[in-house]
């Protein structure tokens, strides 16, 4: 069943997507080479708690921790650790809040210091298909458009998309119907109204789309061991355009000082 939010439910929708967002934010002054993943979620995890919120993941199936952390060839769901960034890495973080009763999500992934060109480029796309999707989320368009958007601009570009995971919609639920496959043909799929909301969430590898899941029960990997790349937004359908409820504004600003201070 999907449940369709009122105007007051999707504005209480955006303050826990906005609180993931500045979560967002507030780690990205932390990554860097030498830092802890389990350092990251500590940052995030009192953040969180600070600004009126709770960990959305945390507790969640059993996660244990505040963060995904996801390194490299790691698609989705790492947990954090002991493990060092280094140079060179590439990071998707997905972050989750409860606040009012609602959930936010988000993810984005990060590069740590110098990445290969590769990785570059991975990262670029992912998040192009992202908003290429965001742009098929309107009344009267149906949920395969959202996956062909992300789908045609991914293997256009020769990179591959995760089968196995799918985005989803959100509310008072982490996880609410619809599932949002970031693949799939034009006009299939079932017919988007206002009043939903959904996360969509690109998971995007530089090699083939083939994943497998870790001995720790939770984190997912590319069978090749390519790279891999995430960014999510957390969405309502409107009749023009979709209304993004989470943002990349404040990690983007984040992310520019952080090079500024490189380049001084």
């Amino acid at each position: 069943m999907i449940y369709f939010k009122t105007k007051e439910e999707i504005e209480l929708l955006r303050k826990s997507s906005m609180l993931v967002a500045k979560t967002h934010a507030e780690v990205a002054k932390y990554i860097q080479p030498g830092v802890t993943t389990e350092e990251m979620d500590k940052v995030a995890e009192e953040f969180i708690n600070d600004n009126g919120g709770k960990p959305g993941f945390k507790g969640y199936n059993g996660f244990p921790a505040t963060l995904c952390i996801s390194i490299n060839d790691e698609v989705v769901h790492g947990i954090p650790g002991s493990t060092i960034l280094k140079d060179g890495d590439i990071v998707s973080v997905d972050c989750g809040v409860l606040m009012n009763g609602f959930y936010g999500d988000s993810a984005f992934t990060y590069s740590v210091g110098a990445v290969s060109e590769e990785a570059e480029k991975l990262m670029q796309v992912t998040k192009e298909s992202l908003y290429k999707g965001i742009e098929m989320a309107i009344e009267g368009n149906r949920l395969g458009d959202i996956g062909y958007a992300i789908q045609s601009h991914t293997e256009n570009n020769g990179f591959s998309v995760v089968r196995d995971l799918v985005g989803h919609g959100v509310g008072r639920n982490l996880h609410e119907k619809p599932e949002v496959p970031n693949y799939g043909k034009r006009g299939s799929g079932i017919k988007l109204k206002e009043g939903m909301v959904i996360a969509i969430e690109p998971m995007i590898n530089a090699g083939g789309y083939h994943v497998s899941t870790m001995n720790d029960n939770w984190t997912i990997k590319t069978k090749d061991g390519s790279l891999s790349a995430h960014f999510e937004h957390t969405i309502a359908v409107k009749k023009e355009k979709a209304d993004i409820l989470s943002s990349f504004e404040y990690v983007d600003e984040v992310l520019k000082k952080n090079e500024e201070l490189l380049v001084i």
